[in-house]
């Protein structure tokens, strides 16, 4: 086993020592020099690598202690948690100031076609009777993945809950607020579902439904 891990920090450094070389080197010409690293140097560097990154089965992840939640996550090609979160809270925020602005462009890249006729509706009223939407989003409180759904094998379902704080005002032609209040920070839970395919190539997720908590 000792031979076999040698083996992989050796693969590792290699990959390093190669990168490293690139950014110094660049794609070649006149003034590329070539880099020679000594054996000292290597040898260090490979001990403190050794030191630091361990490959015992103890420190592999154990599947039998993660919630029913993470293991249905990790069977998801090349997802990972933190960096979902990340870009639904951004997605969040954009869709939330489409939908109020009426920009129904933005929105039809975030959003499945079936939810974008849904706020294409109540734009398209609200432009009707002369109302505007202001939405400022003050910050989140909470952002949680709450389920995992998988359809026939092709597409997943991420159902999140954000808890978020805005100031949400409606006003009517002339100006004047008909709804909300510009002082008032409303602490909001919203349910949002997520949609994508399990291409591991395809990364978009669009959100396909929405409701209050």
């Amino acid at each position: 086993m000792s031979g076999y891990l040698d083996i992989i920090f050796l693969l590792v450094l290699v990959v390093i020592i190669f990168s490293r070389l690139k950014s110094i080197l660049g794609t070649g010409g006149e003034d590329a020099k070539i880099i020679m690293v000594p054996k000292e140097q290597f040898e260090k560097v490979y001990k403190e690598m050794k030191k630091s990154v361990s490959l015992e089965a103890d420190d592999l992840p154990d599947m039998a202690n993660l919630s029913p939640l993470d293991r249905d996550l990790a069977k998801i090609p090349e997802f990972n948690k933190n960096i979902f979160i990340k870009g639904a809270q951004k997605a969040f925020e954009m869709i939330l100031s489409a939908f109020s602005k009426g920009d129904s462009s933005t929105l039809s890249k975030l959003v499945d076609k079936e939810l974008l006729k849904k706020f294409e509706s109540v734009i398209k009223e609200r432009k009707e009777q002369g109302i505007t939407a202001e939405t400022d989003l003050i910050g989140f409180v909470e952002t949680e993945v709450e389920s995992v759904k998988f359809k026939d094998d092709e597409k997943v379902d991420l159902v999140v809950k954000f808890v978020s704080e805005q100031v949400n005002l409606l006003k009517n032609a002339e100006g004047e607020v008909i709804e909300g209040d510009e002082n008032y920070v409303q602490k909001i839970s919203d349910v949002w579902t997520f949609e994508k395919t399990l291409n591991p190539k395809v990364n978009n997720w669009l959100l396909c439904s929405t409701k209050k908590c």
